[in-house]
């Protein structure tokens, strides 16, 4: 695992050369195939060298993080061709990897803490430094004020831990079971902010609007899939008291997942609508951890990745849009049908599968999660109902206003799909639905 590392920390001298943005994309890419091809023990740590290892879950969000970053650099040709400051851009990409690297791998409850709440310090920079609108000032401190507000009792929680335990290797945490309320909070809140939860989740979608289309593909695919990485871990601990709380945030999710899904019928902003949509999925995430059963873990993992490759790749075709409009309302990015047809298929797949609909990941996800929450109550049945019809509704509504309609006659200068951008978007597309064959390797890690 350190050789990746130090691979990532060599590759920072190559962002200050002349012309070598598409080498580091390059480069990154080869680490994927060189990560793609490690031995893995599915039941145990495995490849494990000082504090990191990597097991089932692990593996699946490390490659999904190296993946999202080769892509994002793809995506923002724009910085290159304006020359605006691509290098410092290109080491802070690279910089927000080694920490989310280091978060998936690290077996050391403290230092997972850190790069935890380290990943925050790059994001802020894209937003601040590379966002669009004045407003990434006050999106900068949403982000930052939310997280950190709840993660100092998390730290707290994990000095009780080690006070108790005396290791805080997270491989010894299932030999241990702490019925403590405060501590049951202090440990949880942390994950189900940065999730987001809905009461909690109001600074994901002033995030997204206002960072540049890196920083939404980062934080849509890594940022909320750490809340979920830190409640799989962490619940092994706190298990007898989640079975006598779980409920309350199953229900807080499940409900809100409802709210936030009418609430998309009210965006006008592409960005925006598909943030809220996050919100959502990941609404679903967080029931099926809280159930605690074998069919939640499996779900939620599987939904995770499935979402990570999907809203990456939504927030890419809002931002094909804004590259040629230089607006994300919806009211002016009518008939992109006529403009560009093909690209109008790229919606197509990418809303399908975001009302997952087979063969993508996140139909598997979500087949996993509604097993586990029904089986957990039956009451769960009408939320989840209410929650899988509206995101199809949703994912209609923002195909059809996009892409049908009267097109706005001021877009007289347009150009079509670039054959960089369609790469692009193959690359979220084609992970996302042929994963789906080898979806055994996700269903039998636990």
């Amino acid at each position: 695992m350190l050789k990746f590392l130090m691979m990532m920390i060599f590759m920072i001298p190559l962002c200050f050369k002349k012309n070598m943005f598409w080498m580091v994309q390059m480069m990154m890419m080869m680490m994927f195939l060189m990560f793609l091809n490690l031995t893995l023990n599915i039941m145990n740590f495995s490849n494990l060298s000082y504090m990191m290892g990597c097991d089932m879950i692990s593996y699946g969000l490390i490659m999904l993080s190296i993946w999202i970053s080769g892509l994002m650099i793809m995506a923002s040709e724009n910085l290159f061709k304006d020359k605006f400051y691509e290098n410092y851009f290109l080491v802070n990409i690279i910089m927000l990897l080694v920490m989310l690297y280091l978060t998936f791998s690290v077996m050391n409850l403290f230092l997972f803490y850190m790069f935890f709440e380290g990943s925050l310090i790059p994001t802020l920079m894209l937003i601040i430094g590379w966002g669009y609108q004045p407003e990434r000032i006050q999106a900068g401190m949403y982000l930052l004020f939310y997280t950190l507000f709840v993660s100092l009792p998390l730290l707290l929680g994990i000095f009780f831990i080690y006070l108790k335990m005396s290791t805080m290797m997270i491989y010894f945490l299932k030999f241990y079971d702490f019925n403590l309320l405060m501590l049951y909070i202090s440990m949880v809140m942390a994950f189900l902010v940065k999730m987001p939860m809905y009461f909690t989740h109001l600074w994901l979608p002033k995030a997204h609007v206002e960072a540049p289309i890196s920083g939404s593909m980062i934080l849509a695919a890594i940022m909320l899939k750490l809340g979920g990485y830190g409640l799989l871990r962490i619940l092994i601990v706190i298990q007898k008291i989640n079975l006598k709380m779980g409920f309350i945030w199953v229900v807080i999710s499940l409900v809100g997942g409802l709210y936030i899904s009418l609430k998309c019928f009210c965006q006008v902003d592409m960005k925006s609508l598909i943030a809220y949509s996050s919100v959502a999925h990941m609404s679903i995430v967080i029931g099926g951890i809280m159930t605690m059963n074998y069919w939640g873990f499996m779900g939620s993992y599987i939904l995770m990745i499935g979402h990570g490759l999907c809203s990456s790749g939504m927030f890419c075709l809002s931002n094909i849009n804004y590259e040629r409009i230089n607006s994300r309302s919806l009211f002016l990015n009518k008939g992109m049908m006529v403009f560009m047809p093909s690209m109008t298929m790229w919606w197509f797949l990418f809303m399908s599968s975001n009302m997952a609909a087979p063969p993508s990941l996140n139909l598997m996800g979500e087949i996993s999660l509604i097993n586990s929450l029904v089986s957990w109550s039956w009451l769960s049945m009408f939320m989840l109902m209410g929650v899988s019809f509206f995101s199809a509704g949703y994912s209609l509504y923002l195909y059809s206003f996009t892409q049908h309609g009267m097109y706005n006659m001021s877009m007289y200068s347009f150009y079509s799909g670039l054959s960089r951008e369609y790469l692009m978007l193959l690359l979220h597309w084609l992970p996302l639905n042929i994963m789906i064959l080898k979806v055994d390797y996700s269903m039998i890690w636990f």
